[in-house]
């Protein structure tokens, strides 16, 4: 094992050091940020965090011997650890940048987004509202449940679309922190710096996401919360020292239309896409899976409580605080350097010829400029690390969801070893299309608009039929997988889509509005099907009989000490 470690650290660290002197052979190290302050101690920095993250990935790849261990992490996480790995999890680069462009397009009016999820991940924690329950399930993931609940087809046509969705949903991710890596290191976004960074970025990611699974998430995630909770005040502190909270405030009441009330007719946002919001908030964090998977792999339901009544802190701060950062790189970028930059002018402002300015590199650039250095080499290296933290438990989700709900009920009996290697297959081939959808996908839209519109193709259906099997006795098989095709038809309000409808029916709905209906949809189908189709009398809706028997093939049970040893 240490040959093969000392053999990958060779392959990253010389992959790494030749894209980088590739990129100045080429030119790309351009004057187009040339106030970076990135300099060579902090690549030192960037690429040795990497290389603790393989070391952790190589290490840990002994403990990964069961489904259980791969992707739940053994069911043995405390309230803490779950806590610090969920909100590292979700604190990823992309949210750092989707809240920042939100922030630099929106302006205070943003931070409605984190309030809003912030106070729905308490509620949840306050009334354990399906995570709870579907803890006591002892599933390890969500369609597991439809199949204990309603019936395999359910199970599998809920696989499907969570990862068709999960993996739609991830498709930017890429292209979103290597645009990271590329402002705030002084890269031409206009040359190839892009797809080499997205290359090296997902190399590294599948190496140690494939090697260590669900243990290695976890581990890796604690780091990242702890470097990156530093690191987010700090920069907070530098970037109001920098502007002055005053002239901020300023800045966006003068020259931004209404960043301060997200209801106005003005503003970025809208009534309706605040109630989207509030629904999609409550929605995703219940069942949004990667938040799930947390709360599967705690030690109790008690425990999955306590770990989402006190991350609602973080969850709103975690969208919250970048939403500020891009605020301040609307300042700092159109009223601090503004036209006497010419070069920052052309990327960033408004030219008024047609050209929109990509506001996903704004906040990049500006931490660029006003971090000093040393300290921008660890921003960045956590930035990574929260941008592999994400990547790695997606990659992880929606690859065991393949395996365990499309692959398993319709192959038959799987051996452990097969459902792991499975698992790993899944994983590196939703890396290349995420790499090559990143490559080629081109929109208008948020950053944030797109993860909305993609996620809820599957939250809608699933939150409804999640919540209508745990809740109300009368829920079908029928009635499931109705609320399910309903659901996904918010995919309809991804841009590509949208536009077309529009340009059809003549008119201008947004993706918010899409989802609400796709939420009405949803609850109507279920309902109705649930009523007009029910499912035959059975007793109770468990994997287990009273005898304790498990009458699911792909669950087996210890019968000596009736307990589930999946």
């Amino acid at each position: 094992m240490r040959s093969d470690f000392f053999l990958l650290s060779d392959i990253l660290t010389f992959t790494d050091v030749l894209a980088h002197q590739s990129l100045y052979a080429a030119g790309q190290l351009s004057e187009v940020v040339s106030g970076t302050n990135f300099s060579t101690i902090d690549w030192i920095i960037v690429v040795a965090y990497l290389m603790i993250s393989v070391v952790i990935g190589l290490l840990v790849n002994r403990y990964a011997k069961s489904m259980a261990a791969y992707i739940g992490a053994g069911r043995s996480v405390g309230t803490w650890l779950g806590i610090a790995t969920m909100t590292g999890t979700e604190l990823g680069l992309v949210t750092v940048m989707y809240n920042a462009e939100a922030g630099y397009k929106g302006g205070f009016a943003s931070f409605h987004i984190g309030l809003i999820f912030g106070i729905m991940v308490l509620i949840i924690g306050l009334t354990g509202f399906i995570v709870a329950p579907l803890r006591r399930e002892r599933v390890l993931t969500i369609p597991e449940y439809y199949e204990k609940r309603y019936n395999r087809t359910a199970r599998i046509l809920g696989g499907v679309i969570l990862a068709i969705a999960g993996i739609l949903n991830m498709g930017v991710f890429l292209s979103v922190g290597s645009k990271f890596l590329v402002g705030i290191t002084g890269l031409n976004p206009d040359a190839m710096a892009v797809p080499i960074v997205m290359t090296v970025l997902l190399v590294i990611v599948l190496v140690y996401t494939v090697l260590g699974g669900m243990i290695s998430v976890i581990i890796t995630d604690f780091v990242q919360f702890v470097v990156l909770s530093f690191g987010v005040v700090i920069t907070t502190l530098l970037a109001i020292g920098e502007l002055g909270m005053d002239e901020i405030v300023k800045s966006v009441e003068a020259n931004m239309e209404n960043g301060f009330d997200p209801v106005a007719a003005d503003s970025q946002f809208g009534v309706s896409y605040l109630t989207f919001t509030v629904m999609m908030g409550l929605m995703t964090c219940a069942v949004w899976p990667t938040m799930v998977s947390r709360a599967l792999a705690m030690e109790s339901d008690t425990a999955v409580k306590r770990q989402y009544t006190w991350s609602s802190i973080s969850f709103a701060m975690r969208m919250v605080i970048p939403a500020f950062w891009g605020i301040c790189a609307f300042v700092y970028i159109h009223h601090t350097v503004g036209s006497a930059d010419g070069l920052m002018a052309e990327y960033f402002l408004d030219s008024g010829e047609g050209a929109k300015p990509d506001g996903a590199y704004a906040m990049p650039v500006f931490l660029g400029r006003i971090l000093p250095i040393g300290l921008i080499g660890i921003i960045t290296a956590a930035m990574i690390a929260a941008f592999m933290s994400t990547h790695d438990s997606y990659l992880l989700c929606w690859s065991s969801v393949l395996v365990q709900d499309v692959v398993a009920p319709i192959k038959g009996e799987m051996s452990t070893k097969d459902r792991i290697s499975y698992t790993r297959v899944f994983i590196v081939l939703i890396g290349i299309f995420v790499w090559a959808w990143g490559l080629f996908y081109e929109g208008d839209d948020l950053i944030w608009d797109y993860l909305a519109a993609t996620g809820a193709m599957y939250f809608t259906g699933a939150a409804v039929v999640l919540g209508g099997g745990l809740y109300w006795k009368r829920a079908s098989s029928a009635g499931a997988i109705a609320g399910l095709i309903c659901g996904a038809s918010a995919v309809l309000g991804v841009e590509v889509i949208r536009g077309k409808i529009n340009d059809v029916l003549g008119t201008q709905f947004n993706h918010a509005e899409f989802g609400l209906c796709s939420i009405g949809f949803s609850i109507l189908a279920f309902v109705v099907f649930s009523l007009l189709i029910p499912d035959n009398p059975s007793p109770g809706h468990s994997a287990l009989d009273a005898d304790g028997i498990s009458d699911d093939p792909f669950t087996i049970v210890d019968e000596g000490n009736r307990r589930l040893i999946q």
